[in-house]
C-alpha cells in the first residue's frame, strides 16, 4: 500500500508490510524524509509510502512511533526505526548489497562529522526565508550559512572530487543534498555565487538518478513553503 495524499486522523491502519518490503512513513516536502527516499532509490529497495499529515496524524501511527516523526522506517517484523540519519544507516546495514556508507570506521565517523556540523546550520535554509518575510534582522543567520557553505566548498577544493567522499555518492551527499534542493525556495541560491565547487556538486547531484526520483520542481517548493511559512502547510499541494 502508498499513499500520495497525506492520511489524516481517523484514517484505518495500512496493513502489515509485506515481506519483500519495508514502509516509509512520510511527507512530501519534508527534506529529512527525502534523505531516507533517497537511500532506498539509491540502493534499489523495495519500499511502499504512507504520507502522513503532520498537524493531524493518524492515531495509529502515534502508536508505531509516539514523536510523531518522519521519516518512519517500519519492516515485515513490525521493527520501527525513526530519524533520518538512523534509517538511512539502517537501511546501508540491512541491504548491503550497495554500500553508501564507508568500509572503515573512520570512513564512517567523517562522514557523521561532517553532518554534525552541518546540522549546526540546516534550519538556515528555513529560518531565513521565513524571518524575511516577517521582516526580521537575517544578518547573523546569513552569515552563518555563508561560513557554512565556505567550508563545505573548501572541503570539495581539497578533496579534488565531484563529490564529498570521493568521485561516486555516497550517504554524507545524499544528506546533504535536501536543502541544497531547496536552496531557490527561499532565494538563497546568491549565497552559492563564492562557492565554485560547491556550485558543481549541486550540478552533478542533480544528475543523479536517485535524486531525480525524489526531486519537486522550484515551483513546488516555493508554493508549500508560502504555506509552511504562515503555519498553514498544504501537505497534498500538485495531487
Amino acid at each position: 500500500m502508498s499513499t500520495e495524499k497525506s492520511v489524516i486522523k481517523g484514517t484505518p491502519e495500512p496493513g502489515p508490510v509485506p515481506k519483500d518490503s519495508i514502509r516509509l512513513y512520510s511527507m512530501r516536502f519534508c527534506p529529512y524524509a527525502q534523505r531516507t527516499r533517497l537511500v532506498l532509490h539509491a540502493k534499489g529497495i523495495k519500499f511502499d509510502t504512507i504520507n502522513i499529515h503532520l498537524r493531524n496524524k493518524p492515531e495509529w501511527f502515534l502508536e508505531k512511533n509516539p514523536l510523531g516523526m518522519v521519516p518512519t522506517l517500519e519492516t515485515p517484523a513490525g521493527e520501527v526505526i525513526y530519524e533520518s540519519p538512523i534509517t538511512c544507516e539502517y537501511l546501508d546495514e540491512a541491504y548491503p548489497e550497495k554500500k553508501l556508507l564507508p568500509s572503515t570506521p573512520f570512513g564512517k565517523a567523517r562522514q557523521r562529522m561532517m553532518l554534525e556540523h552541518f546540522s549546526n546550520v540546516e534550519l538556515h535554509f528555513y529560518k531565513i526565508p521565513v524571518r524575511r518575510l516577517k521582516g526580521e534582522d537575517v544578518s547573523g543567520l546569513e552569515a552563518e550559512l555563508k561560513v557554512s557553505l565556505t567550508k563545505l566548498d573548501e572541503h570539495l577544493v581539497k578533496k579534488k572530487t565531484k563529490f564529498f567522499d570521493g568521485d561516486t555518492i555516497t550517504m554524507i551527499d545524499y544528506m546533504l543534498w535536501p536543502f541544497f534542493e531547496r536552496i531557490e525556495m527561499g532565494d538563497l541560491e546568491p549565497f552559492l555565487d563564492n562557492t565554485p565547487e560547491l556550485k558543481k556538486w549541486r550540478a552533478h547531484m542533480l544528475e543523479d538518478p536517485a535524486v531525480k526520483a525524489t526531486i519537486h520542481s522550484v515551483e513546488s517548493h516555493k508554493a508549500f513553503f508560502k504555506g509552511y511559512a504562515v503555519e498553514k502547510p498544504d501537505y497534498d499541494y500538485g495531487l
